[in-house]
């Protein structure tokens, strides 16, 4: 474990080699769960915004459970997440004709329609930032479902910190990840 600031960052960071593998996962990880994506309070105020620009890359299911549940909802634990169609994938997935699941929220940034990707917890996956009182913990979840991934990784040989560069830069700025790099080049020495 590392600290930066008020974060604990697991050694996965470093230890684990990770590179999504779309066209093998079918963005599953986007269908498969027992609650929708982690929201933050401040997701919810762009949530309401962004909806009207997003809806058109919703599919009808997600649409419907969108305007039956809420833009966003509280999971069985109390958790602020993103609403499921049939408690199954989250509302705002859509498919592209070869079957791969894709987030409708990020079709609508990629298309300029909106300048917020989509969540932070979509885009830091598998990473899972969790809140403590005195600090955030940085911990990678491991799932079946992303082997396509780590082994796409060990392949390409890009640690986990790497891949996700640019959401980690976006949850805890450009000063935290330059810290990132410099436990990395420490680490490496170490454990080579």
């Amino acid at each position: 474990m590392f600290q930066i600031g008020k974060t604990i960052i697991t050694d996965d960071l470093f230890e684990k080699e990770f590179v999504c593998n779309l066209k093998a996962c079918k963005g599953i990880c986007c269908v498969e769960g027992d609650s929708g994506a982690p929201l933050l309070e401040e997701e919810k105020a762009i949530l309401d915004q962004i909806y009207p620009m997003v809806k058109s890359y919703l599919t009808s299911e997600g649409i419907a459970a969108i305007e039956q549940q809420g833009k966003y909802v509280l999971d069985v634990e109390g958790e602020l997440t993103t609403p499921l169609v049939r408690g199954k994938e989250c509302a705002y997935v859509t498919q592209d004709e070869d079957g791969t699941y894709l987030c409708g929220i990020e079709q609508a940034y990629n298309a300029g329609k909106i300048a917020w990707q989509k969540p932070i917890s979509c885009h830091l996956y598998p990473i899972r930032v969790k809140d403590y009182v005195e600090f955030q913990a940085v911990n990678y979840n491991r799932w079946d479902i992303c082997s396509s991934a780590c082994e796409l990784g060990r392949q390409l040989q890009v640690p986990l910190y790497q891949f996700l560069k640019e959401p980690l830069i976006r949850k805890f700025g450009e000063d935290w990840y330059g810290e990132i790099e410099i436990i990395a080049k420490e680490y490496f020495k170490k454990n080579m």
